[in-house]
């Protein structure tokens, strides 16, 4: 049970270009956003269609496959654990963020 305690799978598009980071030693680090789409019928049978925005970072051999095979509007899948970080902005007041921390990546589509 222990794989399975903080494990996200999510299939969706690339919602933008990647942003690659190099640090030293030529470590990377990758930087998207993906759309899941769901839909359902509301209470007049209508169809409504719901997005939700993730985002996603991936490091390493990871983040290097993204840098050469990813771009904006590409259908991928992910597997990773969700994070959640906090910093403070420049007027002093604390932001968090929630993001996925990817381990493998699947490359769909065309």
């Amino acid at each position: 049970m222990n794989a399975i305690k903080n494990r996200v799978q999510l299939l969706g598009n690339v919602g933008n270009d990647p942003e690659i980071k190099n640090f030293d030693e030529g470590k990377k680090k990758a930087i998207l956003n993906i759309a899941t789409s769901d839909s359902y019928k509301n209470d007049k049978g209508e169809k409504v269609e719901q997005t939700e925005w993730h985002t996603v970072v991936a490091w390493g051999k990871v983040a290097e496959i993204i840098e050469k095979f990813v771009t904006k509007g590409k259908q991928i899948a992910i597997d990773g654990k969700l994070t959640h970080r906090s910093y403070d902005d420049k007027n002093g007041e604390k932001r968090y963020i929630t993001e996925v921390v990817v381990n493998e990546i699947m490359l769909l589509g065309k």
